[in-house]
């Protein structure tokens, strides 16, 4: 059975994870967009940027958030008092640049696979670039949106090494399932660790069936329309 704290840590987990997934799309979106249809010399550099935390221990970039969001850092003492680390804004910054590529790469991809040929035949009917973008862009692009949604969503809530950098384990504030589950196996108290453990593993393999029939059933659609213009 889960404990009161265990319960608490995952709303926790829960309202971080909707918070960074919300942000990350927002601010994800034109910068996927901007990645697949660019053809600037810079493009290279800032999809390594983008990508830079798959590759990177969690516990260096936890750190360096650390050092810019704590007391004597930049955004620690221009936007909080005394500092945004050990705080749920910290970990959310810290948590929106640790999933970014999660939420990027997928969209970016997308967005390649839709192509130009839609956008120039839109184009051609008169509509303007903001209209392309939201009627025929994001439209064909919406399973990798389902994809990036999902999974940024499973990897905030699967993050350890950087959320207990920058946020510590404050119960209520930045104790999040991760960091609970951590707690039960450093006391021993395996059976707990394996309550709270099986609830996430649960969600996770849900919110991946989710994505992966999801993009089944619309490969098999798309399969079906291509078959039926074909047909006389």
């Amino acid at each position: 059975m889960l404990t009161p704290a265990d319960t608490n840590a995952l709303l926790l987990t829960l309202r971080l994870a909707l918070v960074t997934t919300g942000i990350l799309l927002l601010i994800g979106t034109p910068l996927a967009w901007f990645m697949a249809r660019s053809a600037s010399r810079f493009r290279a550099v800032l999809e390594a940027v983008v990508a830079l935390p798959l590759v990177l221990p969690p516990t260096v970039l936890g750190f360096y958030l650390l050092l810019v969001l704590g007391p004597r850092g930049p955004l620690g003492t221009l936007f909080a008092e005394p500092s945004l680390a050990f705080t749920f804004p910290g970990l959310v910054i810290g948590s929106v640049i640790y999933s970014l590529p999660f939420v990027v790469q997928p969209v970016q991809n997308a967005f390649r696979a839709a192509g130009r040929a839609p956008l120039d035949t839109a184009a051609t009917l008169g509509a303007g670039p903001l209209d392309r973008f939201f009627t025929v862009a994001l439209p064909l692009a919406r399973p990798g949106f389902v994809t990036a949604s999902v999974l940024g969503f499973a990897h905030t809530v699967g993050e350890f090494g950087v959320v207990l950098m920058i946020g510590g384990n404050i119960p209520g504030v930045t104790r999040v399932a991760s960091i609970a589950v951590y707690d039960h196996v450093e006391t021993l108290n395996y059976a707990s660790a394996h309550a709270l453990s099986l609830v996430l593993v649960a969600a996770s393999l849900l919110m991946l069936i989710v994505v992966y029939a999801y993009n089944h059933q619309h490969d098999q659609q798309a399969a079906g329309a291509g078959t039926a213009r074909v047909l006389p």
